[in-house]
């Protein structure tokens, strides 16, 4: 595979060594970002090291037998306390199930197999009732982790360019996500409403959303003071120095200043993606409506939404005490 136009170049494909596997990256790329592409390759490539295989001879068994690989503890791995594993998280497992079983749908698709091998699930029948599927691999819903307003400013404090400084006020003042921070282009500030257009958020949506004016006089002494005058990008963020001087920045790059910013302020923890959920949270401890937070952080579902009514820290404890009023109030009516 010489290269899938204007997505992948040919390195990123190496290692699939098979030509139906190839295809199928080539029908993913046609209709997927490149972060999806790119995630689809990796977990190919991790599937077929383990099952080493023609594609068209893989079996169920074969793919309970990569979930058990996957769960067998790493060298050097320490235990989670979040699940108490050392193998792959499941939410990892269950990602790369997910790639494996699109290209045995595909394959399926255009007849090159006669069933999907990857399970739906593990069948079960209750005593009484209809029967049940056991997700193969169970994965936790566990609470992101967010910042104190404390900890937001010894972060902020710990930046060293305005640059920085504007790229995290957007996910922790805007909730945007660290894609949709690189991708902001000039032409999508917007100053004067106090917003930004977000031109390719997740599954390609496009929104406009509020963002602090804190955001953007950051912005500002960025463009005037740092940002390279040679710098020909459409992108608002470039690297300030070094062979990738005035191209936009990576997000190895932004992940690595956040990093950076993390050990210098002597936070326990602090990424792009707690920055958007601490954002998102704090608006919601405000008492702003469920729904506007949908539209602030670009959800498909309001179901995705409801985390943070668990993350507020007032959300559950006024629904609690006023509930307890009434069962109280009921309490001392029928005594008296």
């Amino acid at each position: 595979m010489s290269h899938i136009p204007g997505v992948l170049p040919a390195a990123d494909v190496v290692g699939l060594g098979h030509p139906l596997l190839e295809r199928y990256v080539v029908f993913v790329a046609s209709r997927a970002r490149a972060n999806t592409v790119l995630a689809t390759v990796s977990d190919l490539r991790v599937f077929f090291s383990v099952v080493d295989k023609d594609p068209r001879l893989v079996t169920a068994s074969d793919v309970l037998d990569f979930i058990a690989a996957q769960r067998l503890p790493r060298a050097g791995a320490v235990v989670r306390l979040a699940d108490g594993e050392a193998g792959l998280s499941a939410q990892t497992i269950k990602r790369r199930l997910s790639s494996v079983s699109g290209l045995f749908s595909w394959l399926l698709i255009v007849g090159e197999v006669a069933v999907n091998p990857v399970p739906r699930g593990l069948s079960t029948r209750r005593a009484r009732g209809p029967r049940q599927v056991v997700p193969l691999v169970r994965a936790p819903r566990l609470l992101p982790r967010v910042l104190e307003p404390g900890e937001v400013d010894a972060l902020v404090g710990a930046l060293r360019h305005w640059r920085d400084r504007a790229m995290v006020e957007a996910m922790v003042l805007g909730g945007l996500r660290r894609c949709e921070v690189l991708g902001l282009r000039t032409g999508d500030l917007r100053p004067a409403e106090g917003r930004v257009f977000i031109a390719d958020g997740k599954g390609g949506h496009q929104r406009l959303v509020p963002v602090s004016k804190r955001f953007f006089r950051s912005v500002g002494h960025y463009t005037a003071t740092e940002r390279p005058a040679d710098a020909v990008t459409e992108f608002v963020f470039v690297a300030l120095k070094g062979p990738r001087r005035g191209q936009p920045l990576t997000a190895d790059g932004l992940d690595e200043i956040v990093r950076a910013a993390r050990v210098r302020a002597g936070l326990s923890h602090a990424t792009c993606h707690e920055l958007r959920h601490t954002c998102l949270t704090r608006l919601r401890e405000a008492g702003m409506a469920l729904e506007a937070i949908q539209a602030q952080a670009g959800h498909r579902s309001i179901e995705s939404t409801r985390l943070y009514l668990h993350l507020s820290n007032d959300w559950l404890a006024g629904e609690y005490l006023r509930a307890a009023d009434v069962i109280d109030a009921a309490s001392y009516a029928v005594s008296q």
